[in-house]
């Protein structure tokens, strides 16, 4: 499996500087071998002065082979944002399945972020920063994640090309 990315703009409210970060390409199981390619990165930072939109055009360039479909990737996002005063916060988390059909798919990664108590969303007003998660693996295990308490930011859009070979060898229909 090859995938390529080439355009990712994020839609939110907030006035100041966005980035995305390309937490990791996530995937369970020990059938899946990274080939080439980085599971991790982030883009450059965008300001949006009069737009409700942040662009961003990242790479992601990842090569895998596999011995089986359990533990297909899902690709996991984090957007931050910078404020006037040029500090750095969590703006939000996502992850999305890749898809298992080759082609170009634009695909919507709704973004949120964990609430916290009313003193931490007080705080944050006055502060910046605000409530992480632990564990990265919360995003992506359904059992604990409904547990959170969560408020949403917004969406990332992604473009992103996948490339199959040799899963009809294997009897995988694509």
């Amino acid at each position: 499996m090859h995938m390529i990315d080439s355009k990712s703009p994020n839609k939110n409210g907030k006035p100041g500087a966005v980035q995305l970060r390309i937490a990791n390409m996530k995937t369970t199981g020990g059938a899946w071998k990274l080939l080439s390619g980085t599971v991790e990165g982030q883009t450059q930072v965008d300001n949006p002065q009069n737009e409700e939109m942040a662009f961003w055009s990242h790479p992601i360039d990842i090569h895998f082979a596999t011995k089986g479909l359990q533990g297909w990737p899902k690709l996991h996002l984090q957007v931050w944002h910078q404020d006037s005063f040029g500090r750095n916060e969590l703006y939000g988390y996502s992850f999305l399945h890749i898809p298992s059909t080759p082609g170009t798919h634009t695909l919507l990664s709704p973004t949120w972020r964990p609430l916290g108590t009313w003193q931490e969303q007080i705080s944050q007003m006055f502060v910046g920063g605000g409530p992480q998660l632990k564990s990265p693996n919360l995003i992506y295990g359904g059992a604990d994640r409904y547990r959170l308490q969560t408020t949403a930011m917004g969406q990332v859009h992604v473009e992103l090309t996948v490339i199959l070979r040799n899963f009809d060898r294997f009897g995988v229909e694509c």
